[in-house]
């Protein structure tokens, strides 16, 4: 199959995982609002014309044009005006007046108490709360399935590669100048291929990453002080063990010392000149929770600090800087990741299944965060929305004073348009950055 026919089908198949995402997002929301008793008469995947729908007892099922979200209808998310609420016309009121008029225009005389809001709030908390977690669910299913299935990268001890020369890191050459001096690797005469199996006489572990993180100790502590390395080299088939020595140079390089991704300062170590093959190594379920946790937190840090983001990704949008890797992505552009994973020759097929789950996976957790988010419109408004309602009716009842009702929800509509604009905003903003200056493998 061609490079063209890969991307192609790496980009549907992330559609199809994000639409099956998304729908088991809303299912979560249906499936509790349906056995809590509530109406839904409408279940779709998506936004804008509808594509294709059905109808099966009360509700419709469809699939939308424009496939970056969905909703279940559920009658009744917004209550009646307070009785006490102030019937002086103003601008925001009205508009808040007809928000709720369209709200209430679906509850149907039938529908009694199977309304949103005459539920207890313990049962709006776990709707609401449904989607999200359903997000969560896909993603510890499919890290499940990266870590136990396929495994993670991990360093042998076999040598990837050996650089011929030494060139600054300022260099743009691709080959060596004649004047350049050969690296300590190729000049002791290793090669790609050996493996590593002892350091001064004391043995490597053949563990993935323990043995490398042994020999990367070995030698940046090592500058200008001969090591001896011995390897084992494959000739006709027959390994022999052979004992070459290399002498260290310094090199400078970057130091992250706390482990937030940002260098904190260099340091000078020894530098020989090889890289290190990798593996795919199979972990245990108990290794889950640990990798979950480490993801949880950089999601959060992402998001966190998305705004501060922003005005570089304008400028990369704009004014044609560079696309920062780590910066924001939307949803074209992990599909175009998604494309050029399933395109590229030097990855096997292990490989890009395995990446694959991987987007899957950050995209659902992201899904479970951002939608946690306590501002309306999104689940977490609602959440909060009713975790107050709750507070509120237990301060009245500790007071002697009746309870105050459902929390009138359409007060926020403001703030709900506020957010969807700023939405709005941002996926178009980060639609084009995908397009003109796309953030790639390379």
């Amino acid at each position: 199959m061609n490079g063209f026919l890969l991307t192609v089908l790496g980009i549907v198949a992330f559609a199809i995982g994000l639409l099956f995402s998304i729908g088991f997002h809303e299912f979560g929301h249906f499936f509790w609002a349906r056995r809590f008793g509530m109406r839904v008469p409408q279940f779709m995947v998506g936004f804008g014309p509808t594509v294709a729908s059905f109808r099966r007892g009360e509700t419709e099922y469809g699939i939308k044009a424009v496939p970056l979200g969905g909703y279940i209808r559920i009658v009744g998310m917004i209550p009646p005006a307070e009785e006490h609420e102030s019937k002086r016309a103003t601008r925001m009121r009205s508009f808040i007046a007809e928000v709720r008029g369209q709200a209430l225009n679906d509850v149907l005389p039938s529908d009694g108490d199977r309304v949103f809001y005459k539920k207890p709030w313990w049962q709006r908390v776990i709707v609401m709360f449904a989607g999200p977690f359903h997000n969560l669910v896909l993603a510890v299913i499919f890290f499940t399935v990266v870590l136990v299935g396929f495994g993670i990268p991990g360093t042998t001890t076999t040598i990837a590669a050996v650089p011929e020369c030494v060139l600054p890191a300022t260099s743009s050459a691709t080959t060596c100048p004649e004047d350049a001096p050969p690296s300590p690797a190729a000049a002791a005469g290793l090669r790609a291929g050996d493996t590593i199996v002892a350091i001064d006489g004391e043995p490597v572990s053949q563990q993935p990453d323990e043995g490398w993180t042994q020999v990367q100790g070995a030698i940046r502590g090592s500058i200008d002080t001969p090591v001896v390395v011995t390897v084992e080299r494959d000739r006709d088939g027959t390994a022999r063990r052979l004992d070459l020595t290399v002498t260290p140079i310094a090199n400078t390089v970057y130091v992250d010392a706390d482990d937030d991704g940002e260098a904190d300062g260099t340091d000078t170590v020894g530098y020989v000149g090889v890289s290190a093959a990798q593996t795919y190594v199979q972990q245990p379920v108990s290794a889950v929770p640990g990798f979950l946790g480490d993801r949880l937190v950089q999601s959060v840090d992402k998001l966190v600090e998305m705004p501060q983001r922003i005005p570089a990704l304008f400028r990369a949008t704009f004014l044609g800087e560079e696309r920062d890797p780590n910066g924001p992505i939307g949803v074209v552009g992990v599909s175009r990741l998604s494309g050029e994973v399933f395109a590229y020759a030097n990855f096997t097929t292990t490989e890009k299944i395995s990446f694959f789950f991987q987007l899957l996976a950050g995209v659902n957790l992201v899904l479970f965060l951002f939608n946690l988010l306590p501002i309306y419109p999104l689940d977490g408004g609602h959440v909060a929305g009713a975790l107050y309602e709750k507070a509120r009716a237990t301060v009245a009842r500790l007071r002697g004073r009746p309870d105050p009702g459902p929390f009138d929800i359409a007060r926020l509509m403001p703030v709900a348009y506020v957010v969807a604009g700023a939405f709005v905003v941002l996926s178009g903003l980060l639609l084009i950055a995908d397009i003109v200056n796309p953030i790639t493998l390379q």
